[in-house]
């Protein structure tokens, strides 16, 4: 019985990939390169009422509407948010946050926003309220100075998806 093993390495000195035989049994293990997030490309959320969705996203939040492939097999709709895009998917039964209020520690995905009080004046116009109960579809939760270090504003979509709108301090 012998044992021998040996390693190749990149430009950089990373390793790429190492060879051990031993016996008469020869393993590769090749290294991938190293895996680099680069950006957020989409966030995806189930609807109920794709039409509804749409009308709160483009009116409430003032998405842009942007080309989906004709492609798929569903209903849905996508639309510009900074750099990347929100994908709605119709699906019968939406989400699985029913009736749930608005929690900040939820699964939930965050916008930044130029302006934090026209923002928090713009969703007060369009309905939402910090005077009603917790769990009321339309409550705005918000705080100028929360543990995270710059404001945010929490809301739910029709379907009861959390939304984090945040500004700089």
């Amino acid at each position: 019985m012998f044992s021998r093993a040996g390693r190749w390495r990149g430009v950089d000195g990373d390793t790429l990939g190492a060879v051990a035989v031993t016996g008469r049994a020869l393993t590769i293990v090749r290294a991938t390169m190293p895996l680099r997030v680069t950006a957020l490309h989409h966030v995806a959320l189930p609807v109920s009422d794709l039409e509804r969705s749409r009308r709160f996203y483009r009116e409430v939040l003032q998405l842009s509407e942007i080309e989906r492939p004709a492609a798929f097999d569903f209903r849905g709709a996508w639309f510009a948010l900074g750099d990347g895009q929100l994908h709605l998917i119709e699906r019968q039964g939406g989400t699985l946050r029913l009736d749930k209020p608005v929690d900040s520690r939820d699964v939930h995905f965050a916008v930044h926003v130029d302006d934090f009080d026209a923002t928090l004046s713009q969703l007060r116009a369009a309905g939402y309220r910090d005077d009603v109960p917790a769990d009321h579809p339309l409550w705005l939760k918000w705080n100028r100075q929360p543990n995270a270090g710059f404001p945010q504003i929490f809301i739910l979509d029709p379907d009861r998806h959390v939304i984090e709108l945040n500004a700089a301090d």
